[in-house]
């Protein structure tokens, strides 16, 4: 495991690489494989991980086994730390989507860590305070957006953490109608149905492994005429 891998983990920026060193020794490392159970939703562990390689989802299953999507992870991310820091259970599942390298750290550390970094503290704060704006923003999506709006809402979010060229962006990997749905709260036939609307206005199309958004700057115009925003 590298520091610059470390280094790389959002609340992690701003340390130098003695403390990066001190970091790595109280973490273990594994990969996981993709599909396999991270965490579990409401296990009572208490322990903060930390994703340097791959990708992963954040979910709760339905009694009657519907999937509820809440984000995805990329390399950076942390997640796992709501438990240590306020000693409840997990309050959703992490999967992996692809094979992923994760350190994790056991909660007493991690605490010690944000009482002796202020960086790190900081860091931690402003990333929560993103959270609850992201999900009030879906609150208030779920509340008053028709679906297509939210469907299109969910495609510019993906859209602009994905790679860049111009007004174009490529989502990959090409994410399932079914994730799609997921997240927006619907089902596969209408994010179907919206995703082809958007392909024959020319704002979306699929190459290969990827989802190309052609004209960010078009998509977001209407995500904002629906919004009000």
């Amino acid at each position: 495991m590298d520091l610059q891998s470390l280094a790389r983990i959002s609340i992690f920026a701003d340390l130098p690489p003695a403390t990066l060193e001190r970091i790595q020794r109280r973490c273990e490392w594994r990969l996981y494989e993709p599909g396999q159970q991270i965490v579990h939703y409401e296990d009572t562990s208490d322990v903060v991980f930390f994703l340097t390689k791959g990708s992963a989802r954040v979910t709760i299953y339905s009694v009657e086994g519907k999937v509820v999507s809440f984000r995805e992870l990329g390399p950076g991310d942390l997640f796992g730390e709501y438990p240590a820091i306020d000693g409840g259970p997990r309050s959703a599942s992490v999967e992996a989507r692809t094979a992923c390298l994760i350190g994790s750290m056991q909660a007493a550390a991690f605490l010690e860590l944000l009482e002796t970094e202020p960086a790190v503290r900081r860091a931690l704060l402003q990333q929560l305070v993103m959270t609850i704006r992201r999900l009030t923003n879906r609150i208030y999506e779920f509340s008053t957006l028709a679906v297509n709006n939210r469907i299109d809402a969910e495609v510019l979010r993906m859209a602009i953490l994905a790679r860049r060229e111009g007004k174009c962006a490529s989502i990959t990997p090409v994410p399932t109608h079914m994730e799609i749905a997921s997240r927006v709260s619907t089902h596969r036939e209408a994010v179907t149905r919206e995703l082809n609307r958007l392909s024959k206005i020319g704002l979306l199309e699929r190459r290969g492994n990827a989802l190309l958004v052609k004209d960010i700057d078009r998509l977001t115009a209407m995500v904002h005429e629906a919004t009000g925003e």
